[in-house]
């Protein structure tokens, strides 16, 4: 049974490093990138591209959360009964595990609003005019949404570890 744990445990960590880092990647490398001069001509179809591959697996990963969460919740003992009890969500676990789901819930959201509306507008608007004002206005609203969606992702993976290590409260 403990390797059934640990393989949870670790398919879970690796949707965590397969998407925060693909989203790394793609804010620290491919955007720069495809703004510099040499690059105008394909830097639209490359970043709609590059999303629509990314897209996938990225909400592959969110699958393998929901998945693997479940599973590593019922091995460290967490039962139906416990997540419909007021009192568990009143323990210090219980509290993490409701900042964690709650900011799960909100990277889910974000990425579902960047990945099927702005990101795909900005995309479409890059290809057609690429110096129009709405063009530059899609692109920084996807790039907010995409950099508020890393920072949470950043603070789920730390209320992972206090789950696991204790909160410090």
């Amino acid at each position: 049974m403990r390797l059934i744990y640990l393989t949870s445990v670790w398919f879970h960590v690796l949707a965590a490093v397969i998407w925060v880092g693909g989203t790394l990647f793609l804010a620290l490398v491919l955007v720069p990138a495809v703004r510099r001069p040499e690059f105008r001509t394909v830097a639209g179809p490359m970043i709609r591209w590059t999303a629509l591959r990314f897209r996938w697996i990225g909400w592959l990963c969110f699958v393998i959360f929901i998945a693997t969460g479940s599973v590593n919740l019922w091995f460290r003992g967490v039962t139906g009964g416990d997540l419909s009890s007021a009192i568990f969500w009143r323990t210090s676990f219980g509290s993490v595990l409701a900042l964690k789901l709650s900011t799960f819930a909100l990277v889910v959201a974000l990425s579902a609003i960047h990945d099927f509306v702005i990101g795909p507008r900005a995309a479409a608007a890059w290809e057609s005019d690429a110096a129009s004002p709405a063009s530059a206005r899609l692109r920084r609203q996807a790039v907010l949404i995409a950099r508020i969606d890393l920072l949470l992702a950043l603070i789920a993976i730390g209320l992972g570890i206090m789950l696991v290590r204790g909160a410090p409260w």
